[in-house]
């Protein structure tokens, strides 16, 4: 999609530091880490959030499959990961392309408790 920042990445017209990749996702650092992993996992595939990507369900499995083979890679898979989806306002979004945040490498803060 024109003026995306993600299709921008996975197009190579944006400079990335690329963990994974396959035909159907494309997994990078984030430039802003919110812990000593944090990879964002984007499909190729230009979807505004987690909700319109729902609607392909093979799709988001693509996704979260990549999202642990991305822990794997990163050696957080046995500590311990967090799977994050910002979708809307109230969760600070600011990319309109679907993306998974990977985060791990150290202790989280208490979520969902």
């Amino acid at each position: 999609m024109s003026g995306c920042l993600f299709c921008g990445i996975i197009g190579g017209e944006i400079p990335s530091t690329v963990v994974y990749e396959d035909d159907r996702v494309y997994a990078f650092r984030d430039i802003n880490p919110q812990a000593k992993v944090h990879v964002l996992v984007v499909p190729r595939e230009h979807h505004e959030d987690v909700e319109a990507l729902s609607a392909n369900p093979t799709l988001l499995a693509a996704v979260i499959t990549a999202g642990v083979e991305v822990a794997k890679r990163e050696g957080i898979h046995d500590s311990g990961y967090r799977f994050v989806f910002n979708t809307g306002d109230d969760a600070c979004r600011t990319v309109f392309h679907a993306h998974l945040h990977v985060l791990g490498a150290q202790q989280l803060s208490t979520f969902g408790h």
